[in-house]
C-alpha cells in the first residue's frame, strides 16, 4: 500500500513537472526574443556560467558541501555530468538559435516530437513498459506529430536535432541518479573552465554581450541563470 501511495505521488509530481517545464519552454521564446541582438551562442555561454554560480548558491545552502561533493563519489559521474552538459548545451545552443533566426515553430515541432523520443529511449534502454491506456495516448500522440510535420511541408530536420539532443540529454540523466539542482551543478561547473576565458576575451575585445546589448538587455540577460 505505502509503495503504491509513493509511486501515485511522484507520478502526480512528475505530470505536475511535465506541465509546468511545458508552460516555461511556451514563455522562453518571447525572453530570448527580446535578446535577439546578442549572438545566441553567447546567450548560451553566459546562461550557463550564471546557472552555474547560482545552482551552486543554492546547493551550498541546502545541501553544504559534503552534499555537494556527494555525486562525485559515484563512479563514473565525471563523465556521465559531463556528457550531459555537452548534450543540454547543444540542445539549448540550438534551441535559441533557432528562436532569434525566426524559426519558433520548427522550435514548437521539435519539442512536440521530444517526448516521444524521451518515451521511445525509456523503452529500448531502461526496458520501461506502456500500458494500454499510455500506449494508446503514445500513438495519438504520433499521429499529431505526423500531420504537423506533413502540414509543415518537409523534414523538419533542426527540430529533429532538437528532440534527439534533449533525449539523449534525458537518457544520460536517467543512467545517473542525482538531485536536480546537484545534478545542474555539475552539468555546468565542468565547462566553466572553457566557456569563461571565452566571455572574458569577448567581453575585452568588444564583441561581448555588453557591447550587443542594451542596459535593459543586459539585466535581462542576467536573469538567464535563473
Amino acid at each position: 500500500m505505502k509503495h503504491w501511495i509513493k509511486n501515485r505521488k511522484e507520478s502526480e509530481i512528475g505530470m505536475i513537472s511535465a506541465i509546468l517545464c511545458a508552460l516555461i519552454w511556451g514563455v522562453l521564446p518571447m525572453y530570448w526574443k527580446s535578446l535577439q541582438s546578442i549572438d545566441p551562442l553567447l546567450l548560451m555561454f553566459y546562461r550557463l556560467l550564471l546557472a552555474c554560480a547560482l545552482v551552486f548558491v543554492i546547493n551550498l545552502f541546502i545541501y553544504k558541501w559534503e552534499g555537494i561533493l556527494g555525486p562525485l563519489k559515484v563512479k563514473g559521474a565525471i563523465r556521465t555530468f559531463v556528457l550531459a552538459g555537452l548534450a543540454i548545451s547543444i540542445n539549448w545552443s540550438l534551441y535559441i538559435w533557432m528562436i532569434n533566426s525566426d524559426l519558433i515553430i520548427q522550435t514548437s515541432i521539435g519539442y512536440y516530437i521530444e517526448p516521444l523520443v524521451i518515451s521511445i529511449l525509456g523503452i529500448l534502454f531502461f526496458h520501461e513498459k506502456l500500458i494500454r491506456h499510455q500506449l494508446i495516448a503514445f500513438l495519438l500522440a504520433c499521429l499529431g506529430v505526423g500531420i504537423m510535420i506533413f502540414s509543415f511541408g518537409g523534414l523538419p530536420v533542426l527540430s529533429i536535432l532538437l528532440s534527439l539532443t534533449f533525449g539523449t540529454y534525458a537518457a544520460i540523466k536517467k543512467k545517473l541518479q542525482a538531485k536536480a539542482l546537484l545534478a545542474l551543478f555539475y552539468e555546468t561547473v565542468f565547462l566553466v573552465p572553457v566557456i569563461l576565458p571565452i566571455v572574458l576575451y569577448l567581453e575585452f575585445t568588444g564583441r561581448g554581450a555588453f557591447s550587443q546589448g542594451t542596459p535593459s538587455q543586459l539585466g535581462l540577460l542576467f536573469l538567464s541563470g535563473l
